[in-house]
């Protein structure tokens, strides 16, 4: 009954019948009380996005796999100290942090959200020396600008941890040590001691065994760790038929966090089969317990299975970024030839018996092919270089160097969603809103029901005023998923480009609401506020995004550009310094930044400040405009008129250019040419403040035939 129970459950996890899981969990759980059992449950709980109650639960207990997913618990429900507390060592639990590769991440995650970034660095890179495929690890220390090169960290090190992993303690295992010595009940153990974790103290650093228990469970449904460029995943290339299907209409936040996919993937799994575990419980004797079974199968020397980091693989998240998976590349390689004997016209006796003949005859049929298993080891290795590279260079701002990495990919790995989004974002760092816009519609077009990314889509449309588009991409995006915070940040942006902020207000504020870490929609409503001149909500808008990502530069422009309003200059050069310091290319923001200096009458600095913001983007019109300005400012007329008449020549529609030309001209009195401009600048359509500031210059412009005439009169 135990058993049937328990493959019950695994059977429906894996086919995301979550409820019905959970009602024979519970079933299992009053008849078989076992921590196995109770793990089994919180395990269903959270898969079914009740975090709370895997919580209650799971809530004084010491083994490592139960600490590990009460902390998970934790986080889910925002309860960072206590996740800290369960993932620790202490008096009670002396072991180290329980799940390996995924407990450092997830313990780097508590760090980081609670403002602990050394520590939070500290165990991201513990997290990698555990697994090198743990690439979520990897990005997070990328979003901290504390990333070393990827040519390193996915090194001869990397590979040599994961062959000794992947191919040494596997050949070995499948050579099969003193297999003639095993009893009937220890063959029957052996088979079904490959995926499973189950606790076994003393064995390793995790208090982890690694038993045969199938595939991983489905990741979580709740998006809620799906931060700004968390979930980077690479969609796998879809047959044509579906590319040429439309998108569903809803699909009710069917997507999962690839964090919180990962995470969970560390304990998950299947059972084993029911007719497997049927065969091994007839060589071991109907009389004993599921739970006797365990204890032993707990004897089984470790020379006999696998070493302590052989279950490091399957703690990786590499498959949700498009990295080819070793685990089921191995997994294909050791049962390859035991399938051969697994007939449907078998009994469930003959099967066993002959795979351990199989085995006993040529051990070496059964075992991987170690060269191709290296080889794969490297091409993984080589691919994760390559990422790795062009992603820390993205999230340093060094653009072009990440576009010249990107291009080193092969075709189809280039035109998978992630790296095509990855180097629209690098376009759109680069202020080239062209390119990003074919490059984020090419991945839009591919991969429709793929929303990460999207959110900087609509902002790029925003910028080329596309508001048609932008509109249909909203209405897109919400027929996908209209629980998605993406999708709001579109029609956000789509309200913000018609001038309606209140609307797009309401919009960014819904998007927090499905993801309250989501970093750039809080600095959206910050834009909005700002729009509204409602300085103290933008600021406070702004504080709350640095909370979450202190390298979010765009909220550090944005405080500075609310303290510029505000007319508080030196806290504005602060923001801006700050600004610079994670993005030292931007040139918009050494505009800004000089005009903070000029305003508190640094005026060499200032003039520094904007020279050095022209030499690094020739094609932004920013730069020399407000040169001019601060130029004209100082009484430097005919350096500003030089500098306005290079910029009229590069933007010659500008209507700001014409009346600060219409300023200049008439202080030089050069009426003729000033009263020109200043009817260009009306021709234009220049937005209200300017047309008023426009009007009131001319209204001072006296003509010197007026002059004459006053005087004869």
């Amino acid at each position: 009954m135990e058993n049937l129970l328990a493959n019950c459950v695994e059977k429906n996890l894996s086919q995301f019948m979550f409820t019905n899981a959970i009602f024979f969990c519970e079933r299992l759980l009053a008849e078989f009380p076992s921590e196995v059992n109770l793990q089994l449950l919180a395990r269903c709980y959270l898969s079914n996005s009740q975090a709370y109650s895997a919580y209650y639960i799971l809530k004084g207990s010491k083994t490592p796999q139960s600490r590990y997913l009460f902390a998970f618990s934790c986080f889910k429900l925002d309860l960072l100290g206590e996740a800290e507390t369960a993932l620790l060592p202490s008096e009670d639990n002396v072991d180290e942090v329980p799940g390996g590769a995924a407990g450092h991440y997830l313990l780097g995650l508590v760090y980081r959200y609670a403002g602990r970034k050394n520590s939070s660095i500290e165990q991201f890179r513990m997290a990698l020396s555990f697994d090198p495929l743990c690439w979520e690890a990897y990005r997070e220390l990328c979003s901290l600008g504390a990333a070393e090169e990827a040519s390193t960290v996915f090194g001869n090190v990397a590979f040599q941890r994961l062959q000794e992993t992947f191919v040494t303690q596997r050949i070995n295992f499948s050579e099969g040590a003193n297999i003639n010595q095993l009893t009937d009940s220890d063959k029957a153990s052996r088979d079904t001691s490959l995926w499973r974790t189950e606790h076994v103290p003393g064995e390793n650093q995790q208090d982890l065994k690694i038993r045969q228990l199938g595939a991983d469970i489905p990741p979580d449904t709740d998006r809620q760790l799906n931060t700004n460029g968390w979930d980077l995943n690479t969609p796998s290339p879809v047959i044509s038929q579906v590319l040429d299907a439309p998108p569903p209409l809803l699909h009710k936040n069917m997507l999962r966090s690839a964090v919180e996919g990962s995470l969970m993937s560390v304990h998950g799994g299947r059972r084993i089969k029911f007719s497997e575990e049927m065969s091994a419980e007839a060589t071991e004797g109907s009389g004993r317990r599921r739970s006797a079974r365990i204890a032993a199968r707990k004897k089984i020397p470790m020379s006999q299975s696998f070493g302590k980091d052989s279950y490091r693989l399957h703690l990786s998240p590499s498959e949700s970024n498009c990295v080819p998976s070793l685990s089921s590349m191995i997994e294909k390689c050791r049962i390859q030839s035991s399938k051969e004997a697994t007939t449907s016209g078998q009994s469930i006796s003959d099967i066993g018996s002959s795979v351990d003949d199989e085995e006993n005859k040529n051990p070496s049929e059964s075992s991987p092919d170690s060269s191709s298993l290296i080889s794969g080891i490297s091409e993984v290795l080589n691919l994760l270089r390559i990422l790795g590279d062009g992603h820390r260079h993205l999230l340093m701002y060094n653009c072009q160097e990440a576009l010249l990495v990107y291009q080193k990919l092969s075709l189809k790995q280039y035109n998978t969603h992630w790296v095509l989004v990855q180097v629209g974002k690098a376009y759109f760092e680069l202020q080239d809103y062209f390119n990003a816009d074919s490059t984020f519609t090419l991945a839009h077009q591919k991969y429709p029901y793929a929303l990460e990314g999207m959110d900087t889509y609509s902002t790029v449309l925003y910028h080329l005023k596309e508001e048609m588009r932008l509109g249909y991409l909203a209405q897109e995006l919400i027929s996908v998923d209209r629980l998605s915070p993406e999708s709001w940040c579109a029609v956000g942006n789509c309200y913000s480009l018609r001038k309606d902020h209140d609307s797009a207000l309401k919009m960014f504020k819904r998007a927090i609401q499905l993801n309250e870490r989501f970093t750039y929609a809080h600095t959206l409503c910050g834009h909005e506020f700002a729009a509204l001149e409602d300085f103290e909500g933008a600021e406070r808008c702004y504080r709350r995004a640095l909370s979450i990502d202190t390298r979010h530069y765009n909220a550090w422009y944005g405080l500075g550009m609310t303290y510029l309003h505000l007319e508080k200059f030196e806290f504005a050069e602060h923001q801006f310094q700050l600004a610079l310091k994670i993005n030292p290319r931007s040139s918009v923001i050494m505009c800004y930044y000089g005009i903070a200096l000029h305003e508190s009458k640094k005026n060499d600095e200032a003039l520094n400040m904007m020279e050095k913001a022209k030499l690094t983007d020739a094609k932004n019109p920013l730069p020399k405009y407000y040169k001019a300005n601060i130029l004209a400012s100082l009484g430097d007329y005919h350096k500003a008129q030089k500098v306005l008449e290079e910029l009229k020549e590069c933007a010659p529609q500008e209507s700001s250019v014409h009346a600060l030309l219409f300023n200049i001209y008439k202080q030089l009195k050069l009426y003729d040419k000033a009263v020109l401009h200043f009817g260009t600048a009306l021709d234009l359509n220049p937005s209200p403040s300017d047309a008023v500031k426009i009007k009131a210059y001319m209204e001072r412009l006296v003509i010197p035939d007026e002059l004459a005439m006053e005087e004869n009169l």
